[in-house]
């Protein structure tokens, strides 16, 4: 017999906020493919390539796609049960994130929105997770005029981000000390994660303005790697450790809190139904 709460001896299960059908799977597979391809291009494409012919116009060539991916997956995830309740939730949760974003702009590594996107990914799922993560940076880049040919790059980057989060194991069970301790682990690898990606989007487009560091379509890829490697230490290794501490700092302090607000919202908008079974 199926009950609300879980009782002795049951097995409670929590469904998410947007559940992940084979369609939204397929949709999802399919964009985290072709994003692969559009950060990494450099290294995937051989230097006789005519990709590497045009290699200042491809990141707006792949930015132009990933929109295009983007909204199919996000209309996708909407048909497979993003209701008024979630909607309203996403809507506060990206608003609030869009706010916390500009706190952080000008100083290194002070971004408070990753955090809450970690936290928002773990409660209320995958789904959710990407389409808030992509909704977010694009609110955010309307707030601080951070619209260009990155934000593409961006919005799938921080909706992989946040889907990350909510896959993590012990969704339904894990919690206190142990969760926020595997949370701020999650939370320290994607802030480099996530820097080390934009970089890959952003490391194209600089051409001859620092040739040693600079992408060359001609180089063999072990070059372009040294390349990058330099690139990334250079522009945003300190930026990069920043996002990530403060990102763990604000797990371990205001997470409890944050997680316990969640959660409880997401009760109330009856988005996790808890269901246990007992013999009878």
């Amino acid at each position: 017999m199926a009950h609300g709460r879980a009782g002795e001896g049951g097995a409670e299960v929590k469904a998410a906020a947007v559940p992940l059908g084979p369609r939204s799977l397929s949709s999802l597979a399919l964009v985290g493919a072709v994003g692969v391809i559009a950060f990494g291009w450099p290294f995937l494409a051989p230097p006789d390539s005519s990709l590497n012919a045009h290699a200042q116009d491809a990141p707006w060539l792949f930015a132009g796609l990933l929109v295009l991916l983007v909204a199919v997956v996000a209309a996708t995830l909407s048909e497979s049960g993003l209701g008024a309740k979630a909607v309203a939730m996403l809507g506060v949760l990206a608003a609030t994130g869009a706010a916390l974003r500009p706190i952080g702009a000008g100083t290194a590594g002070i971004e408070p929105m990753f955090f809450l996107m970690v936290l928002s990914g773990r409660v209320l799922g995958a789904g959710f997770g990407f389409v808030l993560g992509s909704v977010t940076m694009f609110a955010s880049a309307l707030l601080t005029g951070g619209v260009g040919p990155w934000l593409p790059f961006q919005m799938l980057a921080m909706g992989w981000f946040t889907m990350g989060a909510g896959l993590l194991p012990g969704r339904a069970g894990l919690r206190g000390r142990t969760e926020l301790a595997l949370l701020s682990l999650y939370g320290f690898l994607a802030a480099f994660a996530y820097g080390t990606a934009m970089n890959l989007a952003g490391w194209p487009f600089m051409g001859t303005l620092a040739s040693g560091i600079a992408f060359d379509p001609d180089a063999a890829v072990p070059a372009n790697l040294a390349r990058f490697v330099a690139y990334c230490v250079a522009t945003s290794l300190g930026w990069d450790l920043g996002r990530a501490v403060v990102t763990v700092v604000l797990t371990l302090t205001v997470g409890p809190a944050v997680l316990r607000a969640l959660r409880r919202a997401t009760r109330r908008a009856a988005f996790e139904t808890a269901v246990t079974f007992q013999d009878r």
